[in-house]
């Protein structure tokens, strides 16, 4: 007789969603051990399950494999911000011109579609100001997707996915770093309004001064004195309290 599987697809692709949204939500810190046993309670799912999730992660980049030592979320770095940064930025521009160039009506009604749920979802969470609101990331992925997805390469929409995923970890760390003085919604618009009259110049200008806003906000939070980019992707410590004075025996 046959035994059981040690997991099933429906399971192993619920393990693979669920820790990968952990990790680019920085739910799981940056740099942090993932400990498999550990992760199979936290989702109630088996050991195959997540070995099979942390390979796919792995191949992904948001997780590195270390001989001997088990699994680490992905750390994160000022020159690994930099690199990826600089070849996101480059790779948007290629996908961004074709899609000016070779979008039709349908892919235009999609980008507008997308602009207008995510100006209609709160940016921030309504629970805690300084975090991220998880629909709004997910509407703003969706928008920066339609942004280029008339490009007609599935291979430059597959590499802008990969890189999107990466930068999304700083994203959310550059949330509370944020001054104020920043109008992301105002910046997507102008994006649309660029894109729609064709004005490949000016959207290329636009998406690029996007993309590079949130890598000079985390930069300038260092330089100012401020946590580097590795301790953000640490949990904060917490101070131990003092033992009690030893009252003297008489």
């Amino acid at each position: 007789m046959r035994s059981k599987p040690e997991s099933s697809p429906n399971m192993t692709q619920g393990a693979y969603d669920d820790l990968r949204a952990e990790l680019l939500t920085c739910r799981i810190m940056p740099g942090s051990r993932l400990k498999i046993q550990e992760l199979c309670e936290r989702f109630s799912v088996s050991l195959g399950a997540i070995r099979e999730a942390l390979s796919r992660l792995s191949s992904e980049g948001l997780v590195v494999a270390e001989p001997q030592r088990g699994f680490r979320a992905t750390p994160i770095s000022a020159a690994d911000l930099q690199d990826l940064t600089m070849t996101r930025v480059e790779l948007d521009q290629i996908c961004l011109r074709r899609a000016i160039a070779l979008g039709t009506v349908e892919w235009e009604a999609r980008l507008v579609a997308a602009a207008h749920r995510l100006g209609r979802t709160a940016e921030r969470a309504a629970e805690d100001p300084a975090r991220s609101n998880d629909e709004w990331a997910e509407a703003h992925a969706a928008f920066h997707l339609a942004l280029i997805d008339g490009c007609a390469s599935p291979w430059l929409i597959h590499l802008h996915s990969q890189l999107y995923a990466q930068s999304e970890r700083y994203r959310r760390l550059s949330v509370p770093l944020a001054d104020g003085k920043r109008d992301v919604g105002r910046e997507h618009q102008d994006l649309v309004d660029a894109v729609l009259a064709r004005d490949a110049e000016l959207a290329v200008k636009l998406l690029t001064e996007h993309s590079n806003a949130t890598t000079r906000i985390l930069l300038q939070a260092a330089v100012d004195g401020g946590p580097g980019l590795a301790e953000m992707g640490k949990p904060p410590v917490r101070k131990r309290e003092p033992a009690p004075a030893r009252v003297p025996q008489h």
